[in-house]
C-alpha cells in the first residue's frame, strides 16, 4: 500500500445538510433497534461524530483486544464518504496507520450512498479479521510525519493495490 499526501487545507467548522440530518438520524434509530454484532455506538448530542466501540472477532489476530472508531460526518453525508479512523491507540495492521487513518477503498473512491455505519463497520471488522500478520503499513513512519498538522485521510490520495493483508 502506498500514499500520495496532499497539502492540508484550512479546517473550517461544518455544519451538517437537511439530508445528511435525517439520514444520520435514521441510521441511529437502525443501530438502536439492531445494532451490527460486537458493536457498541458511544451515544452523545453530536449527531455529526460518532465513536463506536467493538471488539476483534474471536479466533482472529484481534481476539479480545478491544478498540474504538471515530465517524465524523460530512455536510452532505450520504453524498460523501464520512471521515473513519481508529482511535489510538490503532491496531497493528497493514491498511491502518499508528494515527488511526484506515486505508479501505469504501471510505474513499468506492464510497456508495448506499453503505451505512453500520456497513463501514462489518468492512473494518472484516478487514482486521482477515489480516494474518499484525504489522504496520511500510510507509507508516513517513506517512504520520506528513499527517503532523492535522491532515485528514480524506487529504490522502490512496492507492489501493494490495486486496491481500
Amino acid at each position: 500500500m502506498d500514499t500520495i499526501t496532499s497539502s492540508s487545507s484550512p479546517s473550517r467548522k461544518v455544519t451538517l445538510g437537511k439530508i445528511a440530518i435525517g439520514r444520520l438520524q435514521k441510521e441511529l434509530a437502525e443501530w438502536q433497534m439492531s445494532p451490527p454484532p460486537e458493536f457498541n455506538h458511544k451515544f452523545t448530542d453530536n449527531l455529526q461524530r460518532w465513536v463506536i466501540e467493538f471488539d476483534g472477532a474471536p479466533g482472529t489476530l484481534y481476539a479480545n483486544e478491544k478498540f474504538q472508531l471515530q465517524a465524523d460526518f460530512p455536510e452532505n453525508y450520504p453524498m460523501e464518504a464520512p471521515q473513519v479512523i481508529f482511535i489510538p491507540p490503532a491496531p497493528m495492521h497493514p491498511h491502518i496507520y499508528s494515527n488511526g487513518h484506515i486505508c479501505l477503498d469504501i471510505l474513499y473512491d468506492s464510497w456508495s450512498p448506499a453503505m451505512t455505519v453500520s456497513s463501514i463497520c462489518i468492512s473494518i471488522l472484516s478487514m482486521l479479521s482477515s489480516a494474518t500478520v499484525k504489522q504496520r503499513p511500510a510507509d507508516d513512519d513517513r506517512y504520520v510525519r506528513n499527517c503532523k498538522s492535522g491532515r485528514s485521510p480524506k487529504e490522502t490520495r490512496w492507492w489501493f493495490h494490495d486486496d491481500k493483508v
